[in-house]
């Protein structure tokens, strides 16, 4: 398998960065009452997430690296990540209105959504290229997208589902968590 492929497969599926790496569970559970705003928080996350990468990766290899100041890494990206939630802010509610009302709190709180720093910093750990950064922030943030959707649409057919009083709400949310998590362990011997 190419390594593009295998990159963009790998932070997809294998290691999607909600359900092996435990990363951006905040909204995953908060943000998936309704598919509607799991999709829309999922595509704002996946715009700053690409963003962010891009940016930190560029003060990484351009600014920090050469002059030896790679100890502010983490204070310097959570600045660049704050700075493209703000722009993402500002770009949505200037262009949807109910799209800004869904979102409501969630959209200031991808600042602080540990899977936009998580990948940011596992790029540049992983020493990826500008070009590698880019495809694994897109597959992670897709990845992202994609259980939030698969879980709000899980959650939706729970609320109507018989289920027994003393499963309802969080323990039949945290199985069902396990039990997708389970299922893409199973891409776990693609590319191999």
């Amino acid at each position: 398998m190419s390594e593009p492929l295998s990159l963009l497969l790998g932070a997809l599926l294998v290691n999607n960065v909600v359900l092996a790496q435990f990363l951006g569970l905040c909204p995953f559970f908060g943000m998936t009452r309704e598919y509607g705003t799991a999709w829309a928080m999922g595509l704002a996350t996946a715009f700053v997430l690409g963003l962010s990468a891009t940016l930190c990766h560029l003060l990484n290899s351009l600014v920090l690296v050469p002059l030896d100041l790679a100890y502010l890494r983490i204070v310097l990206f959570i600045v660049l990540v704050a700075g493209s939630v703000q722009f993402t802010e500002l770009y949505i509610r200037a262009t949807s209105r109910l799209l800004y009302q869904l979102l409501g709190i969630y959209l200031p709180l991808i600042t602080t959504n540990c899977a936009v720093l998580g990948v940011v910093l596992l790029s540049v750990g992983k020493e990826l290229t500008l070009l590698e950064t880019l495809l694994s922030a897109i597959s992670a943030a897709a990845g992202f997208t994609l259980v939030l959707v698969l879980f709000a649409a899980l959650r939706e057919r729970l609320d109507h589902a018989d289920i027994p009083d003393a499963m309802r709400g969080t323990p039949i949310l945290l199985i069902s968590a396990g039990f997708m998590s389970l299922a893409f362990l199973g891409f776990a011997g693609i590319g191999r």
